[in-house]
């Protein structure tokens, strides 16, 4: 009852943020509030306002964990604190998909927020019941875990031997073949929309494809994040609370690495370690068990190592411009 509490309210805020801080500043409030606009920059606005709702949900989660700690003990806290942060860094994926999603559709900054409101919800919906199938599949059936193994083994290949995209073709997506079938396509952008109507016809706009396309990607990713976190713990109530708080704040974390994704320079490193060990974790099991703490601590170690290396090659990059 608590944590759904806490959901309902966080999704509340977290979906209606950026919308409500977009109308505040098409309000005119007199030429003092005026000059004091133009003279701040809107992109460093944004990012400041994400850094700092970003901070807030990590804080939320952390708590959220210390309820577990007091109410279930340290082995539930410690599977919870190594889901909440495989899913929240597998999740900083997502968003370099999404960003290139945008890209390829031509979808501007001030209208990328509504697709990812849409997009969230039904990220939640779509995650709980395979969660649910996958932690019944590794109860009753024992060599599951190897499948899941393997299948992130193969999600760490496939990521290794991806080449880098910088744009996405739209029209090869099944969503979107699909969509095309029930629905005539126009690519005129009418604000938010997700649809314009012409002669009486109604169309399916850019927004509507971008949502599509942003929905088949996020099951996708399910398909490798979900048996990754399913290595880490069996419970029910720990996968599917470890995944919600971290969808939580997730849009604001899309504003806050848009501008500094180019800057993850090994974070593509970082996911195919990760895949790798929690596959491996997964598929030797029966042979090596691993600890949760253990497990834990390698996972924020490869993630610290990427961070460090990823800022020192900025700095070093960026002193030779200067």
């Amino acid at each position: 009852m608590v944590f759904l509490t806490i959901i309902t309210i966080g999704f509340s805020i977290d979906l209606g943020f950026f919308s409500k801080i977009k109308n505040s500043m098409r309000q005119n409030k007199g030429e003092n509030q005026q000059i004091k606009l133009k003279e701040k920059d809107p992109n460093v606005q944004q990012t400041k306002q994400a850094l700092k709702w970003t901070i807030a949900w990590i804080s939320l989660a952390l708590l959220f964990s210390g309820m577990i700690f007091l109410g279930l003990g340290t082995e539930k806290f410690l599977e919870y604190i190594t889901a909440y942060t495989l899913e929240k860094s597998l999740s900083v994926d997502n968003m370099f998909v999404f960003s290139l999603i945008f890209t390829s559709l031509a979808i501007p900054h001030a209208y990328q927020h509504r697709v990812l409101s849409v997009g969230i919800l039904t990220a939640i919906l779509m995650r709980v019941p395979l969660i649910l199938v996958g932690a019944a599949l590794l109860e009753r059936f024992s060599f599951m875990i190897y499948l899941f193994g393997a299948l992130l083994v193969y999600a760490a290949l496939k990521i290794l031997l991806r080449k880098e995209e910088k744009n996405i073709t739209i029209e090869k997506n099944f969503g979107v073949k699909l969509l095309r079938r029930f629905i005539p396509f126009s690519p005129e952008l009418k604000k938010e929309q997700f649809f314009v109507k012409k002669n009486t016809i109604r169309y399916a706009t850019p927004m509507l494809v971008a949502l599509v396309v942003v929905e088949m990607s996020d099951l996708m990713f399910a398909i490798d994040s979900i048996p990754a976190v399913l290595a880490i713990s069996s419970d029910p109530f720990i996968l599917i609370t470890s995944n919600v708080f971290a969808l939580l704040g997730l849009r604001s974390l899309y504003f806050l690495l848009a501008g500094l994704m180019e800057k993850f320079y090994y974070f593509r490193h970082t996911l195919i370690i990760l895949l790798f060990f929690i596959g491996a974790k997964m598929i030797l099991s029966v042979f090596i068990h691993i600890p949760v703490e253990l497990a834990l601590a390698l996972v924020l170690t490869i993630l610290s190592i990427s961070v460090v290396l990823s800022y020192i090659r900025s700095h070093r990059l960026d002193s030779k411009k200067n």
